[in-house]
């Protein structure tokens, strides 16, 4: 069947708000970006750069900054493009290529997410076959296979979207190209569209979630057999990652999981998702972290004396 599609390009409707909070929210966004990218940039130098970068826990922790990184950047500049700028357009190529790499960024991420929970399940439940089971060939192995099933991912999105018509109006309600937005654009029947944008992403995220929460409830159970001093560690890292979560898993959940007919601030919700999880992962993860403080200060100490 042939797609009647006379859209070429798409004009993105932005954050609506007064024009004079515009220039205040731009700079505002400009520095929580400045803030993300130092703070990722100097988790990603101090693993990569230390001895940390052998331990499987600080190394998903390293590609888990990358895709904060990566993601917040591809997120922040087109919100804060689509504040200021007075023409919002983008290309139809463009607008898939964009939806293609945030779902594919988004989805390493999640995957990453659940790497790590695997190394402090087996690290806590199962101490004497660590150094068996969470191998550096296995790490590689789990990062690749995150990478290939967010490919797969992100690539069903967006020929999902490739393949419907687009007759109408052009006006996207958003700063992003994302599914849901572009599915109240389509000038035809979008019932099996919104129920696979459900399955692949709403339904993924929320059975991910609660893999992910029943495992550390699985980690709490098995610290009743250590001592104090280990269940202590323990639970200070399982509580940073578990904050995580929480905080990348819950906006996607609200986002994906309702039917597009059911209205749904996806704009605000993208908004936190994009700055708020990226801003106080690199907090989470050096402030509460002993071993991650020791090594950025050696690793900077030495920079600066070279």
């Amino acid at each position: 069947m042939e797609i009647d599609n006379n859209v070429t390009e798409f004009i993105f409707l932005g954050l609506l708000m007064n024009p004079e909070m515009k220039l205040l929210s731009c700079m505002l966004f400009m520095l929580c970006y400045f803030v993300i990218f130092l703070g990722n940039f100097i988790i990603l130098v101090t693993i990569t750069c230390s001895h940390l970068i052998h331990q499987p826990m600080y190394y998903f922790l390293c590609h888990l900054s990358l895709m904060d990184l990566t993601f917040t950047s591809t997120v922040i500049p087109s919100l804060v493009r689509n504040l200021v700028a007075k023409r919002r357009n983008i290309s139809f190529n463009s607008c898939m290529t964009q939806l293609f790499i945030g779902h594919f960024l988004a989805g390493v991420e999640m995957l990453v997410l659940v790497s790590m929970a695997f190394d402090r399940y087996v690290a806590i439940c199962k101490p004497l076959h660590y150094m068996v089971i969470v191998t550096r060939q296995r790490c590689n192995m789990l990062v690749l296979l995150a990478c290939w099933l967010a490919f797969w991912h992100s690539l069903a999105q967006m020929l999902m979207v490739l393949h419907l018509p687009f007759c109408g109006s052009n006006e996207i309600d958003h700063y992003i190209c994302d599914v849901k937005p572009l599915l109240k654009l389509v000038c035809g029947d979008t019932y099996v569209p919104s129920i696979l944008v459900i399955a692949n992403s709403g339904l993924v995220a929320l059975a991910t979630f609660l893999v992910l929460l029943a495992s550390y409830i699985v980690i709490l159970y098995n610290l009743r057999k250590h001592s104090s001093e280990v269940r202590r560690k323990a639970l200070s890292t399982c509580g940073s990652h578990v904050m995580v979560v929480v905080l990348f898993f819950v906006p996607c959940i609200v986002i994906y999981v309702p039917p597009p007919s059911i209205h749904i601030n996806d704009k605000e919700i993208t908004t936190f998702c994009a700055v708020i999880p990226p801003l106080l992962n690199p907090l989470i993860y050096t402030l509460r972290n002993t071993e991650m403080k020791n090594a950025m200060q050696k690793v900077w100490n030495q920079k600066r004396s070279s």
